[in-house]
Formats: structure tokens, sequence, C-alpha cells
């Protein structure tokens, strides 16, 4: 008999649905089957060689100690320079914090500053970890459904009818994971007008995909527009998390942070003094090249990301019964499968739900995919478009031959 007692905290959490799903598909790979793994949410291309060489650089250099907590003055400064210069903020180093990654920002300003049955405003579709981060936390997770017809965005009605007097945090994703949903500066600004009647809820931004981005000419310099440039005012009272992993292909060298008023910082910085200690040394070194050296990266990798786009969504749309628009960010599609719901399998199996199509998929045409429910909005599935052309054409290819087989 298993003695361990697990805690209440870690019992009312899940494994994350996206992880999951890419571990079901690697099991069945190492059993012999063909699997087109469409699930994960990383670059496919390798860290460009002059953040590698910078890397090298500080281990040369004996940069193999700890720093302070909250990142070193060269890689804050660095993150200062990049808000300043792309997204028009003004946070000085001592309103930085770098982090194990963005996740581990998100979490950390959670933990500091949730009480139990704090309420978090949370637009669904979502990522993943958002609401379970909040329950984590002793917190209630308040899922806002943003369908399709509205752009999957949050609305100002929809904001104002979720605040309560619980309210702690509104979290904004944009673009978004799952849909590349980006909002516009006029956008912002309708949301703003609700918060300025709430003045005590916080604000996150989660900005990791802000550069991933594919109409250039609505948005300006190739950055999605910031809250903080629509809406200044709220500036005190906003947390701004970003890292480097999707922007330069750096997800296993875990370096994000956040940016807010020295208060909030220097809370992240209390708790992280005790849960993590500073974020790898040789990782923030490369984080700094990455920021301060040359970007033509960006551009060639997001020009890449909408060939696959491109293709991989007049794929989608050609076969009956499933549909996606062009995400405006990020590097997913968010496919709407409602028409196969209540279709019947050559086996007789009747598919119920997003999750009978995904795993029904999996099983029938070895193609990995994440369900819209673990996104908090039915009937959808979300499809990595982070893998080369030619495996999205074969995993478009099979899933057209398995929905021809449905009756």
């Amino acid at each position: 008999m298993d003695s361990i007692r697990v805690a209440e905290r870690v019992r009312r959490i899940k494994p994350s649905p996206s992880t999951s799903a890419a571990e079901r598909a690697n099991q069945l790979r190492r059993e012999g089957r063909s699997i087109v793994n469409l699930v994960v949410g990383e670059p496919d291309f390798d860290t460009p060689l002059h953040i590698r060489q910078a890397a090298g650089r500080a281990m040369e250099a004996g940069a193999t100690r700890y720093t302070s907590l909250a990142g070193t003055l060269d890689l804050r400064r660095a993150i200062a320079a990049k808000l300043a210069r792309e997204n028009g903020l003004d946070h000085g180093p001592d309103e930085i914090i770098a982090t194990n990654g963005a996740k581990s920002a998100i979490y950390s300003a959670l933990a500091a500053t949730l009480e139990p049955g704090d309420e978090v405003v949370i637009p669904a579709p979502y990522w993943v970890s958002y609401p379970d981060m909040v329950l984590a936390c002793d917190g209630v997770p308040v899922s806002v459904s943003c369908p399709e017809e509205q752009g999957f965005k949050l609305t100002p009605a929809g904001l104002d009818a979720a605040i309560t007097e619980r309210t702690r945090w509104v979290i904004l994703n944009s673009p978004s994971n799952p849909t590349g949903a980006t909002y516009t500066s006029a956008e912002y600004r309708g949301l703003a007008e609700v918060l300025a009647r709430h003045p005590s809820v916080l604000v996150m931004t989660d900005d990791i995909y802000e550069h991933i981005v594919y109409d250039h000419e609505r948005f300006e310099g190739g950055t999605a527009p910031h809250l903080l440039t629509a809406a200044p005012e709220l500036r005190d009272r906003t947390l701004a998390i970003n890292g480097v992993s999707k922007t330069y292909a750096m997800t296993g060298w875990r370096v994000g942070w956040a940016a807010g008023p020295r208060s909030l910082v220097r809370a992240l910085d209390t708790f992280l003094s005790q849960a993590a200690g500073n974020c790898c040394s040789i990782s923030q070194a490369a984080a700094a090249a990455a920021l301060d050296g040359d970007q033509g990266f960006v551009a060639e990798s997001v020009a890449v990301y909408r060939e696959r786009r491109d293709a991989t969504a007049a794929g989608i749309n050609a076969i009956p019964g499933l549909s996606c628009g062009l995400p405006e960010g990020a590097f997913y599609l968010f496919v709407n499968c409602g028409a196969l719901i209540g279709r019947m399998t050559p086996t007789g199996r009747r598919l119920d739900t997003d999750g009978d199509v995904v795993m029904w998929l999996l099983e029938t045409a070895g193609v990995a995919v994440v369900a819209g429910a673990a996104y908090g909005l039915s009937p959808y599935f979300r499809l990595s478009i982070a893998t080369s052309l030619e495996t999205l054409d074969d995993g478009v290819a099979r899933i057209a031959r398995a929905v021809a087989d449905l009756t």
C-alpha cells in the first residue's frame, strides 16, 4: 500500500494535457508506431550560433557561480533596453527579475500574491497551465469564454462581468496559445476602461509569443502591441511576463522574466529566494546576447512559420468537417472539429467530444494533437506548426484520410 500522503494542493491540479499528449505520442513511437507529433509548442530551429557562442565565452570566463537572485545586471539591463526599444516601456533593472523560464515567473507571481479564495480572470481558450497554477496557489480560476465569433478575444463586457470583489488578477496572453489571437491597441484600451473602474485588480501580460506575428503592416516592427503602450496608466499594477524561449529557439535554456512595480518584483524575489534561486548563469549570458545581438533570426523564423501556417491552414480547410482561421500570431492552428461530433468511426465508435476526436486521430491516423477542452473551449483541437512542412503535409494528409472514413 502506498503510504505517501500527497498534499491537497497537488491533488487539485492535473498534469499538463499538452505534455501528456506529447508523452503518449512518444510512447507509441517507441512501440514502433508511425506518429506525426503536432503537439509540442517549441521552435524546431537550433538556437542561433552567436547566442551559443556567448554561452561558451561565459563558461570560459568563469561565469559558473551563483548570480544575484534577480539575475545579472547585464541581463536585466538587456531586458530593460529591449522593453524600451520594442515595447516603449520604461522599466529599470530594479523593476525586473529573471526567472527559470516564463512559467516560473507566472507561478511565482501568483504564489506571492494570492490568498485562499482570490479569483483570477482567465480568457478561454487559455494556455493549459494558467488554471492549475491558480489552483496550486489556493486561488480560484474564473474562465471567461471567448468564442471564435469574437476572435477568441476577451471583450470589455466579458471582462466587466467576470470581475468581482474577490478578483486579484486578470491574465492576458497575446498572441495567444492556442489560438494566435492578438489584441490591437484599441482592444487593449477597451479593456483598460473596464480595469479603470477596478483599481485593486492586477494585470499579468504573457508576452512570450510577441515576435511571432504575421501581419507586419498591422503590427508595426514585427511585435505585437503591448497593453502598457495602449494604457500606460496601468503600469503600477501590471506585471509583464516574457522570455527568450519562443523568439530565439531557446526553450531548453530556461530564461524568462517579469517586469513590473518594484514592490511586486521584490515579492517575487522573496518567494524565489526560498523556492528556486537564480536561473542558470550561463543561460543568462546567452539570453543577454540574444536580446542585445543581431535579430535577423527572428524575422527569418517568422517567415518560415508563415509559410507553414498558410499551407497547413489551406490543407485543413480543404477537409470536409474541419475549419480554421489564419492565426495572427504564435505557431498553432486552433481547428474547429464541431462537424465531426456525433459522427461514427468504421469500428462503430461515436465521436462525442473533441477529446474523442483527438484520441481517434492518434489511434487511427497516427497524428497527435491536443483537444480544445484542455484549453477551455470545445469542440476544437490545437495543432502545432513548429515542425517541418513535410511533416505538416503528412499530418494533414493522414487527418484527411481518417475523416473521409467517418459516417
